[in-house]
């Protein structure tokens, strides 16, 4: 698991990592993060992960598959640092990976010694606060290397503002 958190070292400055995803209640966490990390000083990191194809078995498909994904990460990662930029004028850094998300999320955590949060927003259906926070919620959460922050997603943009600064 992760080493020590080097966020407010001399020469580091803290992160506030958010996930971005076609989930509704993504745009609650990317407002969220980016109006804290404005009110902090501290920078974000955005991320896209493109889950590849379960047991695809035709060759070459599998990878268009993959890059068709990867191209809808990165215009949802450009249309939500656009939002970052209005909301708080914080110009995010943006990683698209490829793999499970869960580990996808701890492997770039214990990469990057300056993320020193993990933004997620809880849906507002039936189902629960969605698979990403549930996920996350039930396997690591007890030994995750940083502060998780869910943000609910019913909150409008005043409310979180309010609350984030």
């Amino acid at each position: 698991m992760s080493g020590k958190r080097r966020s407010y070292e001399a020469g580091h400055r803290p992160k506030f990592l958010v996930v971005v995803d076609e989930t509704p209640e993504c745009a609650r966490a990317i407002h969220f993060a980016s109006r804290r990390a404005a009110r902090t000083g501290a920078s974000m990191l955005m991320l896209s992960i493109v889950e590849p194809p379960a047991n695809f078995e035709w060759l070459g498909v599998g990878e268009a598959m993959i890059e068709e994904a990867r191209k809808a990460a990165e215009k949802r990662l450009e249309e939500a640092a656009r939002e970052t930029r209005t909301a708080a004028g914080v110009e995010p850094e943006q990683v698209i990976r490829i793999g499970e998300s869960a580990d996808t999320i701890v492997k770039l955590i214990d990469e990057d010694e300056d993320i020193s949060f993990l933004v997620l927003a809880a849906g507002t259906g039936k189902d629960g606060p969605g698979p990403l926070v549930s996920s996350l919620a039930s396997r690591v959460a007890s030994t995750f290397p940083v502060p998780i922050v869910v943000v609910p997603g019913s909150l409008s943009d005043e409310e979180i503002d309010a609350l984030a600064g």
